[in-house]
């Protein structure tokens, strides 16, 4: 199987990052741009999923033989095959979706039951009441987060010992259940993610000159991309939640501190196949 450098991303990155645009504004605003496309290309596969989730809502025909969901379960799982095939991915990137589709199943799966949402439309490739394309959902984070971290060569100053954020995690996802028959802990957790991370800035590479950000901070703002990616996934009747029985409305923004707390564990899985490393002299 190809390693990362061997990905056609890389053949493409390496063309675009040896253009030598005027040096000034035009090299910022090259940089910035390629700032997209990388990122673009590391959300790859969760922009696949939404465009499906929303395409499948607009146009797939209400009475089609297949149902809706499970086009949605084997459109998602050609895709990770063809990715594969075609070297848009990893192996190992590979092995992180599928962690993530049995930890978010399990979740869903407890979730559906205790009434937290629900998917409302028939499917035959399910277990309970969760379809299996929602297992991919969760996998799409975690596809993100492994090629981010690869694309943009994160290193971290300060990281904390593996032990104490493997322990964290773990409390993180037990909470994600126990919550409801225990008092909830989010805040608690919220603390020890700043007091074990407050001094951890990540360090990325765009282009040519390294450039860092708190880690707190950029988890934030990717938490802030699943919001609004959750509410074109509720829009397009992927799922419900119980106040949205009646109709679509906006996600409540309180569902950031959930996602928050998704992100930590998600960085957390990659880690074990991409280990922290210090920044370079």
């Amino acid at each position: 199987m190809s390693s990362p450098a061997h990905t056609r991303f890389a053949a493409v990155r390496a063309r675009l990052e040896r253009f030598e645009p005027k040096p000034g504004l035009h090299a910022w605003v090259y940089e910035f741009l390629l700032f997209g496309f990388k990122q673009g290309w590391a959300c790859l596969f969760g922009a696949l999923m939404l465009a499906l989730l929303v395409g499948t809502y607009l146009f797939y025909p209400a009475h089609a033989p297949l149902a809706r969901y499970d086009f949605l379960t084997i459109m998602a799982l050609l895709i990770q095959l063809g990715m594969l095939w075609s070297r848009l991915e990893t192996l190992d990137e590979a092995k992180v979706i599928l962690a993530f589709h049995v930890v978010g199943t399990a979740m869903e799966l407890f979730k559906t039951s205790a009434g937290s949402w629900l998917y409302p439309e028939p499917s035959v490739l399910r277990i309970g009441g969760v379809p299996l394309f929602s297992g991919f959902m969760y996998a799409a984070v975690g596809s993100y987060i492994a090629r981010v971290w690869r694309i943009f060569d994160f290193r971290f100053r300060h990281y904390p010992k593996p032990v104490w954020t493997w322990l964290l995690a773990a409390a993180v996802y037990v909470n994600f259940f126990a919550h409801h028959w225990l008092p909830d802990i989010r805040l608690l957790l919220f603390a020890a993610m700043v007091a074990l991370f407050r001094r951890t800035p990540v360090y990325f590479t765009v282009w040519r000159q390294r450039r860092w950000m708190p880690l707190l901070v950029g988890w934030l703002l990717v938490a802030l991309f699943i919001w609004f990616a959750e509410n074109l996934g509720t829009f397009a009747d992927a799922w419900r939640y119980p106040n949205q029985a009646r109709g679509w409305h906006l996600v409540s923004p309180a569902k950031l501190g959930a996602w928050y707390l998704l992100m930590y564990i998600s960085f957390v899985l990659v880690s074990a196949v991409n280990r922290p490393k210090e920044p370079d002299a």
